[in-house]
């Protein structure tokens, strides 16, 4: 965090996209130019991973793993995998929001077509060698997803033992059984990588930084789980016998009781952390960035006894705090490019580990108003943070102060300015956070939009109707981008100029990274 610096929180999912989903098309490209042309230099990110569970992002099966929904069919028609037409088939998809149950067959059968080709024409030293590279995950990976499938989407503790408990010679039969959907799961893979790797250098070219986001857990039916279950706290059979999530808090009164399956820390210890120095460093080839989500848990962790069905009779348990930090510089070097999630119940023991590791945090405005010696009001704040108006799991602005008490209100007006000013809450909350001494401010792109609690991304604890969101392009207008571009300008946080006309032509006459290239 060497200067001051703004941008987006959106996720991929979020943009327009005529197949039913954002992704690395045409549109994730004109977000960048947007976001540029705005004078933002940041765009932040839900974690990239395949979803699980009431289609999160934070409850996927495998860590390692890009999203196959994320493949643009516009980019596959460039490099030859799929023919222009077969894209005009898609359905009439809603645009408001992604209908999971009609995009994934959708989408799956898209990727099919383009592996059969890829294949017929032959695959590429390009494709082999991103296969050998990332074998490490990559293999099982494309098994455990080809056996989810044969299995019915079953869970891995529900297949024949063999197979659950990693038989060698059940999983040797498995592959030659299994081959051709192990092949297509790698390809779909490898185009995830060839599209993301270059829609980011796309952003390095208009100088806006990818922020990502790195869950602590994993879930428990995973890859990562199911290859690893020595690193895990399960029974024989491969269920967990406690399970994480955090007690009653303001987003709930009985807890979060999250389900994912704790960290066997004296085993990752005794392996040298490898497990998560190279779960960081892959997260790492992907983002400049990564927020580590819930970084409470590396200190002390809330442990739940898995039959209990809410959060509340918990306990805390040590986790392996500087330690792991240190395996990651080893690693990875300093400063580790990492932000810390550190909102919520914060111990002395945590602002130490991450003073340690000179890790900066995180403010969110909307929590700042209930009590007025607040560490969220922005006269508190300090440059090492970064600052938000609000996160994927809160409400919107808007929606917030709908929510409001009259008292929270009334002190939320006087300290906004909203007592003798016009503008409108969502604005009066950017420039709050947009003036503050932090020197990353973030932005939900539903609070630039001045949107209600209808356009939220997450509800904690909600089972169905979260991660959908999505927003159309007539939404973010000229006087939009001027404003938050003059608002940017006006703290401080715009980029450095422009650099000379001569460099600029240099830079233009470059090839675009855009264009997809085949290599098949």
């Amino acid at each position: 965090m060497a200067s001051r610096s703004s941008g987006l929180l959106v996720h991929v999912t979020s943009l327009p996209s005529p197949f039913g989903i954002g992704d690395f098309g045409p549109s994730a490209a004109r977000f960048i130019d947007t976001l540029a042309e705005a004078g933002q230099t940041v765009w932040q990110v839900l974690p990239l991973t395949p979803v699980g569970h009431g289609h999160s992002p934070y409850a996927s099966p495998s860590t390692f793993a890009g999203n196959p929904l994320l493949v643009s069919p516009e980019r596959l028609a460039e490099a030859g995998w799929l023919e222009p037409s077969e894209l005009d088939d898609a359905p009439d998809f809603p645009t408001d929001r992604v209908d999971f149950d009609r995009v994934i067959p959708f989408k799956t059968a898209l990727l099919r077509r383009a592996f059969e080709r890829a294949r017929r024409t032959g695959f590429s030293a390009t494709y082999r060698a991103f296969c050998a590279r990332e074998a490490h995950w990559l293999d099982d990976y494309a098994l455990f997803t080809a056996l989810k499938a044969y299995h019915d989407d079953a869970a891995w503790t529900e297949w024949p033992a063999p197979l659950a408990r990693r038989n060698a010679d059940a999983l040797d039969a498995a592959r030659l059984e299994h081959a051709d959907a192990i092949e297509q799961h790698r390809f779909a893979q490898f185009v995830f990588a060839e599209q993301w790797d270059a829609l980011r250098e796309h952003a390095r070219e208009r100088g806006v930084q990818i922020f990502g986001d790195l869950p602590i857990y994993v879930a428990h039916d995973s890859a990562d789980v199911w290859a690893a279950p020595h690193l895990f706290h399960l029974d024989p059979d491969g269920l967990p016998t406690a399970v994480a999530g955090v007690p009653p808090d303001y987003f709930s009164a009985t807890g979060q009781r999250w389900g994912n399956p704790l960290y066997r820390w004296d085993r990752m210890r005794a392996y040298g952390y490898a497990w998560w120095t190279a779960r960081l460093a892959r997260a790492l080839a992907l983002v400049d960035l990564v927020r580590l989500d819930h970084f409470r848990g590396f200190e002390a962790f809330w442990a739940i006894p898995a039959d209990e069905e809410t959060a509340v009779n918990g306990q805390w348990v040590d986790g392996p705090g500087a330690d792991l930090f240190r395996a990651f510089e080893r690693e990875i070097g300093t400063p580790l490019p990492l932000v810390a999630e550190d909102l919520g119940l914060i111990t002395p023991g945590v602002r130490a580990l991450m003073a340690e590791f000179d890790l900066p945090g995180m403010v969110v405005l909307q929590f700042a108003f209930g009590d007025p010696e607040s560490e969220y009001l922005p006269h508190h704040y300090h440059r090492a943070l970064a600052g938000y108006t609000g996160t994927h799991d809160n409400d919107t602005v808007v929606g917030w102060w709908d929510g409001l008490s009259d008292a929270d209100r009334t002190f939320a007006r006087r300290y906004l300015g909203l007592d003798w000013s016009s503008e409108p809450i969502h604005w009066a909350a950017v420039r709050a956070v947009m003036a503050s001494v932090v020197e990353r401010a973030v932005f939900p792109l539903q609070d630039v939009l001045g949107l209600g609690g209808e356009a939220r991304m997450n509800v904690p604890g909600r089972e169905d109707g979260n991660w959908a969101w999505r927003f159309a392009w007539d939404a973010v207008d000229d006087d939009i981008i001027a404003r938050l571009r003059d608002l940017t300008e006006t703290y401080g946080r715009a980029p450095a100029p422009s650099p000379p006309a001569d460099d600029a032509a240099k830079a233009d006459a470059a090839p675009t990274s855009l264009s997809a290239t085949s290599t098949s």
